[in-house]
């Protein structure tokens, strides 16, 4: 436990120094098919989740990725969530007590998957024949009066072989049923007693807010608390695991332990199978909602926004990603108060724009997932988020880059086309084409998002759409970030500034490095 909380603040420290690679990224996650995921860096090594994850359960990070993946859209939810991080956040204790007890089980991927199953598609055959019930008292009475007969009637030894001969054939008359119902169960005994313990932490600590006190509820309102009923289980196959050892198998000739423990095994499923998910789903939410505030004590000077009521509105100060180095990040503001609307954001190359792009878009995320940003102070209506930053290529889908980058667009128009609310970030569309189509289809889709009322950014080389705010005054405003050349010296700012770009410095830069004469 010491060397285990002891790694825990050790491993916490090289995140504070923005080293996260202790922690699972969960690259097995990455998606480029995903409305935002791929493009916002989400998972993967050093990314987002990798920065949050504390995980200790394989359902716990199921339960967070998918918070990642599907940020809340209700206002009531995220104020409930934000109310639970900040409680979080003060429970240092508990959240590496919680972190410390589960982390030596962390491998449990696909078990309780197994045993959920389980609890859904069980069978009761020995515990619902009355027969058996006498059987396996029956059989131990049987030794015990053949025991007694040998030492005080002198009967032969021989009936020992009789005796054992009998209780192998009832032991194995439902070998089968017994085997298919152990495999479900296999060396799960440690797994459950360590989930008992942590239901234990749950059911015993004292919670305020809403969100995590029915988590607690979840675990206790029955006649037997979670924990309890849990390490009952973990008992039951704990002894089942011992089935095929030499003390195992005397005792089930003697005593029919098998059939006494599978018939336990199915009374448990009996009275506690309906609760089963529930107490594991609350375990998963528990779990995730620790990392939640872990983040949140490890960024005290991070702002909870403000969620607004109406579509659309982001307004954010000092604005900065929170996987940069905070004495590097340069900090921006963002003003979007009204619907339609669009910024376009120019700039020349290595200036900032698509740095500006994920810095919304994360802190964007992270107001919808209920956790504080970074920025001074934020306020956000919860819309569906989608982005296209990073189109890919598929050689398997036998896709080309524009071919991938247009099903990307047209996602976008038909979920708008769907009546959904979204809030759109993009990054220099159609660069799979030349330079006159490129213009002409950017201008007719930013048209054609403006007309059906929606909102978001898009950042550009091309200065033509620059002409849009002339179109739509009150649509469209240009943004830029500046190159400042000075002499043979480039120099940037990161800050954003009104206006479309004046310098563009590819050409400078190819003749800097020799490339162009």
């Amino acid at each position: 436990y010491a060397e285990a909380m002891i790694q825990l603040n050790s491993h916490e420290k090289q995140g504070m120094a923005y080293d996260f690679s202790a922690f699972d990224g969960a690259p097995e996650q990455i998606d480029s098919q995903h409305s935002f995921s791929l493009d916002l860096d989400l998972f993967g090594e050093q990314s987002l989740f990798q920065s949050i994850n504390r995980t200790v359960t394989e359902m716990g990070k199921v339960c967070l990725v998918n918070r990642f993946k599907q940020p809340l859209t209700d206002k009531a939810a995220i104020i409930s969530c934000q109310q639970a991080v900040r409680e979080l956040a003060s429970k240092t204790f508990f959240r590496q007590h919680f972190y410390v007890t589960g982390f030596p089980r962390k491998d449990d991927k696909g078990n309780i998957q197994q045993l959920e199953n389980l609890t859904k598609q069980y069978q009761s055959y020995f515990s619902n024949h009355p027969v058996w019930r006498i059987v396996i008292w029956l059989m131990p009475t049987v030794w015990l009066v053949g025991v007694a007969a040998n030492i005080l009637l002198g009967v032969p030894a021989a009936i020992f072989g009789l005796l054992f001969a009998l209780g192998f054939l009832i032991a194995n008359l439902q070998r089968i049923y017994i085997e298919r119902l152990y495999k479900s169960v296999n060396k799960m005994e440690q797994l459950l007693s360590t989930y008992a313990q942590l239901m234990e932490l749950i059911e015993k600590e004292s919670f305020s807010s809403e969100t995590l006190t029915k988590v607690q509820q979840s675990l206790v309102s029955q006649e037997v608390k979670a924990s309890q009923a849990i390490k009952q289980l973990s008992g039951i196959i704990g002894a089942l695991d011992q089935r095929h050892s030499l003390v195992g198998i005397l005792l089930n000739v003697i005593y029919l332990r098998d059939i006494r423990q599978t018939m336990y095994l199915e009374q448990w499923l009996q009275v506690h199978a309906q609760n089963f998910g529930v107490w594991f789903e609350a375990l998963a939410q528990m779990d995730a909602m620790c990392s939640l505030g872990g983040f949140a004590f490890n960024h005290p000077d991070y702002a909870y926004p403000e969620i607004a009521d109406t579509y659309f509105r982001m307004e954010g100060r000092a604005l900065g990603h929170p996987l940069l180095n905070s004495k590097q990040c340069v900090r921006n503001d963002l003003s979007i108060t009204k619907t339609p609307y669009f910024m376009v954001v120019t700039g020349a190359n290595m200036a900032g724009k698509s740095t500006y792009l994920r810095t919304v878009g994360v802190n964007f995320l992270l107001a919808c997932i209920g956790l504080p940003v970074c920025a001074e102070s934020m306020t956000v209506y919860p819309a569906q988020l989608v982005t296209s930053l990073r189109t890919a290529d598929s050689l398997t889908a036998h896709e080309s880059y524009f071919f991938a980058e247009l099903k990307r667009l047209k996602m976008i128009i038909d979920r708008l086309n769907g009546g959904e609310s979204l809030f759109i970030i993009l990054d220099e569309v159609l660069k799979g084409t030349n330079s006159a189509d490129k213009q002409k289809g950017s201008l007719a889709l930013m048209r054609q998002l403006i007309a059906k009322k929606t909102c978001g950014m898009i950042a550009t080389h091309d200065l033509l759409l620059g002409t849009l705010a002339q179109e739509f005054p009150e649509e469209v405003r240009n943004y830029c970030f500046e190159a400042d050349i000075t002499g043979d010296r480039l120099t940037f700012t990161y800050l954003i500034r009104e206006g479309v770009a004046q310098n563009m410095n590819a050409s400078f830069l190819m003749k800097k490095m020799g490339i162009t004469l």
